[in-house]
């Protein structure tokens, strides 16, 4: 190697120190036309269409998934093949954001007319205000750097991952706007672990076989059978469907530390005569939460009418 591993080190650690500061410096470009573009992006009825050339391509392809997936409708149209016949897929419902730097990529700039002559409404993202496109959209928002970091200052560097964090702040901004949830979000990710989560319903993997059920006045050493042959962990005291109680194994523990008498007593005894439940139709991320906030390994969960429907274990999770 050229460069020793503490150079090489040294470099890589100034790099993000550089764009850390590039980023930074974004924060005093935000103003009112930040505004004005989250303003147009949300009261527009179609989609925000998002368009770059080059490694502006890219992030502006990133962007536009960003606000698909948090509750913008948008996806991504090349310049080139818009100049040659996608320009079909606008309409004059849709909101389009145009990214160049410099503000002078021609495949970009050469979309202005058409996109004026339909009437639809244009933002930019660009390093200069004054540039072509700077000058012409309907909205201009800028992101200048005082250099890439690549040591020609050349490669889109800082421009780009600047423009990332601006697009970036704009879906965020939206998602306040339409008050975007983590519900929301699960529906467009159902493959997901947090779709998984947010998605995925009590009743889905609750234990509902073989649950280890007693009556109300059984014999302790009978409930530690029920206990023992069901493996939750827990015996439920039922009547007729009814819950009156829960015994778990800390329950249990309890009991016998206070001496073999224990044993004499039946679970009415040394049951918790009002366990915490959950309704089988609630989300399984709620059901966790319960769980880990009130540090207990099982929940009874009951159905419509409050009858008991299963259980669910802290290993379910």
């Amino acid at each position: 190697m050229r460069l020793s591993e503490e150079e090489l080190i040294n470099l890589g650690r100034q790099t993000v120190r550089n764009q850390a500061q590039a980023v930074s410096q974004l924060e005093m470009q935000i103003g009112d036309a930040f505004a004005e573009a989250v303003a147009c992006i949300t009261n527009a009825s179609g989609h925000t269409i998002l368009c770059g050339m080059g490694k502006s391509g890219h992030i502006a392809s990133k962007i536009a998934a960003t606000f698909a997936s948090t509750g913008t409708p948008s996806f991504f149209v090349h310049p080139a093949e818009a100049f040659h016949g996608d320009l079909g897929m606008i309409t004059r419902d849709d909101v389009i954001i145009l990214i160049s730097y410099s503000g002078e990529t021609d495949e970009v700039n050469k979309l202005l007319p058409s996109l004026n002559e339909f009437g639809i409404k244009t933002i930019a993202i660009v390093g200069e205000a004054e540039s072509t496109l700077g000058r012409h959209a309907g909205i201009t928002l800028t992101m200048k750097v005082d250099r890439e970091v690549c040591p020609n200052n050349l490669a889109p560097t800082n421009s780009t991952l600047t423009t990332l964090a601006l697009g970036d702040a704009l879906a965020v901004a939206l998602m306040e706007e339409r008050q975007f949830e983590p519900g929301d979000f699960a529906r467009f990710h159902p493959g997901g672990s947090l779709g998984r989560r947010l998605l995925t319903r009590v009743r889905d993997v609750m234990h509902i076989n073989k649950l280890p059920l007693v009556k109300p006045g059984t014999p302790v050493p009978e409930t530690i059978a029920v206990m023992n042959e069901g493996r939750l962990g827990v015996a439920i005291i039922v009547e007729d469907g009814d819950i009156r109680g829960l015994i778990t194994d800390g329950d249990l523990r309890r009991a016998l530390i206070e001496g073999a008498d224990s044993l004499q007593k039946n679970c009415d005894e040394i049951m918790t005569s009002t366990p915490i439940t959950i309704d089988a139709d609630e989300r399984f991320a709620d059901a966790e939460s319960i769980m880990l906030d009130r540090k207990i390994n099982s929940l009874l969960v009951t159905d419509r009418d409050g009858k008991l429907a299963g259980v669910l274990q802290i290993y379910d999770l």
